[in-house]
């Protein structure tokens, strides 16, 4: 009998423990949600494009390249793209290589967002757009355009004594000063005003070509054309993204000095090393 009694408070016990249990993790799992709701009310979220793989730059967007993300949408509103963004994205082309989950935003986008106002929306965050006098041949007889990347190289003249010691003459230098520059607008021309207007390949001729930059690389753009340099523009490939180390100042005496060689390097890579 008495085994019994103690089997019996042993069961009620048990269940207590149960009970109290259960009702400590409910109460718990309340408090999470009412935590997750007040939340959700006082920075509240949205839904937007995020990449659904792993994308390199230059793919022509589609729409399974796309999927949703739920995230705050504090510092996000009027920047990330959502559902309703879909059909302007795709077949457009990624500027910038993307890894799956990371969001999708307009600056990534070729062309920008078509219905933003000025150019100032298509600058990305610490970079600065800067304007240089730039056309005909030095713009690579004007083909140019919004989206290309080019290379930046100035001459510059440069007052120095002449071989009797006592005659000034001008010395002539010329460097490549940036490498893989981006290509904002041509003249007034934008690559978003280009898509506006049908006209992928932009129009008319310009004089001017502005450059997205870092600050620092801005102040020498303007220190290069104040002392009277000559800017010109090496068009490359957008997808290459080779960087030249330690490319020299040239002058008449640098060509003098390596012109054979590089023909003769020239040849040997257009024999295939032969």
């Amino acid at each position: 009998m008495k085994q019994k009694i103690v089997l019996v408070v042993s069961i009620v016990i048990g269940l207590l423990a149960a009970f109290l249990t259960r009702t400590y993790l409910a109460s718990k799992d309340a408090e999470i949600r009412q935590l997750k709701d007040e939340f959700v009310k006082k920075h509240k979220t949205m839904e937007v494009l995020c990449f659904a793989r792993e994308i390199p730059s230059g793919t022509i967007l589609a729409k399974t390249d796309l999927g949703l993300k739920k995230v705050p949408a504090s510092g996000l509103r009027g920047q990330a793209l959502t559902e309703d963004n879909v059909i302007e994205v795709v077949g457009r082309k990624l500027l910038n290589g993307h890894k799956e989950g990371e969001l999708l935003f307009w600056a990534d986008i070729e062309g920008g967002n078509p219905m933003a106002g000025g150019l100032a929306a298509d600058i990305r965050k610490k970079m600065r757009a800067v304007s240089v006098n730039c056309s005909g041949a030095a713009a690579v007889s004007g083909m140019v355009k919004p989206n290309d990347h080019v290379d930046v190289i100035a001459s510059f003249s440069f007052p120095k004594l002449g071989a009797d010691g006592h005659t000034m003459v001008q010395e002539i230098v010329t460097s490549t000063i940036l490498q893989n520059v981006l290509v904002l607008a041509t003249g007034k021309e934008t690559a978003k005003s280009a898509i506006a207007r049908g006209d992928a390949f932009g129009a008319g001729t310009y004089s001017m070509v502005t450059l997205e930059v870092t600050p620092r690389e801005a102040e020498m753009l303007v220190f290069a054309e104040q002392i009277k340099g000559r800017i010109s523009l090496a068009l490359r490939n957008r997808h290459d993204t080779y960087y030249e180390k330690e490319l020299p100042q040239v002058d008449y005496a640098k060509i003098r000095e390596e012109i054979e060689t590089l023909n003769q390097k020239r040849q040997n890579e257009l024999n295939g090393g032969r």
